[in-house]
């Protein structure tokens, strides 16, 4: 393992291999490479039942901590939770996208294509670039499975995600009314956001968008400011956990 190609940081989807005293051993999938996660790189705190977070065979996301001595260390509490979301949907789509190259060619053929194309892309970066680029498949496939690869594509197109977000905001004030109604106007500017009224001074907030990432960050900060507003104005709020 003298050129160990995984960087500091970077998210691993791993199978656990076995627990033995306090050190967790794990294959990281797709990859030649074993990798360790001590007690302490597990979870916050002291843990009480081991089984509850890793166990032979089970999936986990980790984060790599260091490549030392040809030994990768790795960490499964230093990941966020929609880390390990993102990462799982980005392997997942990247299953989808191989599948639909098994489809046209058949498996025996697709392993030498999945091989040259991974000497320039990861294939969930390939298929991303297929849709600014499509004719970037002619260097790999005939026209003829290039254009089945297009249709079949086209056909899967993902149905925009949505993301809601209740909230409540209430005010005192004689003016309350207003005051809620500029908060939710002024930090909804700009945005896509939709805001509906549901009762009792509660709120829903939705978002549609192709992106999870983007809408997520664009809901998190709407919210931040209606937040920010609301002090600003003595009004009460608070968000309500999904």
């Amino acid at each position: 393992m003298a050129n160990i190609d995984l960087e500091e940081r970077q998210l691993v989807l791993c199978t656990v291999r076995d627990v033995v005293g306090t050190t967790v051993f794990v294959k990281i999938d797709n990859t030649p490479y074993e990798g360790t996660i001590t007690f302490s790189e597990i979870a916050p705190g002291r843990i009480r039942n081991i089984r509850e977070y890793v166990m032979p065979n089970k999936k986990i996301v980790c984060q790599v901590l260091s490549i030392k001595e040809n030994t990768i260390h790795l960490s499964l509490r230093r990941v966020k939770q929609n880390e390990r979301k993102e990462l799982l949907e980005k392997l997942d789509k990247e299953n989808s996208y191989k599948a639909i190259i098994k489809t046209v060619l058949g498996k025996e053929k697709s392993e030498p294509i999945f091989n040259k194309i991974t000497e320039d892309f990861t294939i969930f970066d390939f298929f991303t670039e297929i849709k600014i680029n499509p004719k970037i498949l002619e260097k790999y496939f005939s026209k003829e499975e290039s254009e089945k690869i297009i249709k079949i594509i086209e056909s899967k197109k993902e149905k925009p995600k949505e993301i809601k977000q209740i909230f409540k905001l209430s005010s005192k004030s004689s003016e309350g009314i207003n005051n809620i109604k500029q908060i939710i106007q002024d930090s909804c500017k700009g945005s896509t956001c939709s805001v509906s009224y549901l009762a009792a001074g509660k709120y829903s907030m939705a978002i549609i968008g192709e992106d999870f990432k983007k809408i997520n960050n664009e809901i998190h900060q709407t919210m931040s400011k209606i937040e920010t507003d609301a002090k600003k104005q003595h009004c009460d709020f608070s968000v309500e956990k999904n």
